[in-house]
């Protein structure tokens, strides 16, 4: 009987000793599965405080986008604004990448066994803020538009001011030049000098036997009158020793005097002496 306790005894503690290793290896399997599991619970979260800190510089990028904005007031360079639309478009690129790898890692937390109640508030905290900067980059972008559109209709209403100048400029220098065209057809004034007989010549002047001499007031020869301008006449040399005005140019609005050894007229007072006719005839011997 003894003998057969014995071998029992043996048979027992090898058992033990069997099952002790084994709870052993299960504990030291969990200890890692569980060390394992909290570095990678670690990890997501230092992703998610790097994600926070992106979403935060983020979200400086759409601010300093929107004072620039402000700032233009509309006016952007075509540069500029060429910029800005890049800018945007790298935005919203960003935004979508974040919403990404936020979604990637809540599907982590969900899954483990270490999830955090903090960490999953921070999660939806986050993925507000990437849906609240995905409306400003919406609300910039529109904004952007808008002032294109605004820029385009003020391009449009400077060209229609330009056209109405340019039109109005036309006509004004149309005027001008009718005003000044008029202002010299009436200051156009018409002399003749000539001898007696060249003026009766030319149907100037009509004269008979103890007749009085008359200006002709008929078909007359234009072309024996030199043309001048009022303005500008103030003497006109006769060319003779004597020299005598036969149209009805008023006393005292002209001299008739000596210059170079002939005879000279002098205009005094131009009002006066174109008066009452722009014809001025002189008769020399």
């Amino acid at each position: 009987m003894r003998k057969l306790i014995i071998p029992l005894l043996s048979v027992a503690l090898l058992f033990g000793s069997c099952t002790d290793k084994e709870k052993e290896q299960q504990e030291r399997e969990q200890a890692e599965a569980s060390k394992a599991e909290l570095i990678a619970a670690v990890a997501d979260r230092d992703q998610l405080l790097t994600l926070v800190n992106e979403i935060s510089s983020g979200m400086e990028q759409i601010k300093q986008l929107e004072n620039i904005l402000t700032v233009s007031g509309g006016n952007e360079t075509p540069g500029q604004k060429a910029q800005i639309q890049a800018d945007i478009a790298a935005i919203q690129k960003t935004l979508q990448e974040r919403r990404e790898k936020l979604e990637e890692l809540e599907k982590k937390l969900a899954s483990s066994s270490k999830q955090n109640s903090a960490l999953q508030q921070t999660i939806t905290s986050l993925r507000s803020q990437i849906d609240s900067q995905s409306q400003e980059i919406a609300s910039l972008r529109g904004n952007l538009s808008d002032a294109t559109a605004r820029i385009g209709s003020l391009d449009a209403e400077v060209d229609s001011l330009n056209t109405a100048v340019t039109q109005v400029t036309a006509e004004r220098d149309s005027v001008d030049m009718q005003k000044t065209q008029l202002a010299n057809e009436l200051n156009l004034c018409y002399y003749a000098i000539g001898t007696k007989a060249e003026l009766k010549d030319n149907k100037i002047i009509e004269t008979g036997f103890l007749r009085k001499t008359k200006l002709m007031k008929g078909d007359f020869d234009r072309t024996f009158f030199t043309v001048a301008d009022k303005r500008t006449l103030t003497t006109i040399d006769l060319n003779s020793n004597k020299a005598e005005v036969l149209t009805n140019q008023p006393a005292g609005s002209y001299v008739i005097s000596e210059g170079n050894g002939h005879k000279v007229l002098r205009i005094t007072n131009p009002a006066a002496f174109w008066s009452l006719s722009n014809y001025l005839v002189i008769k020399i011997d």
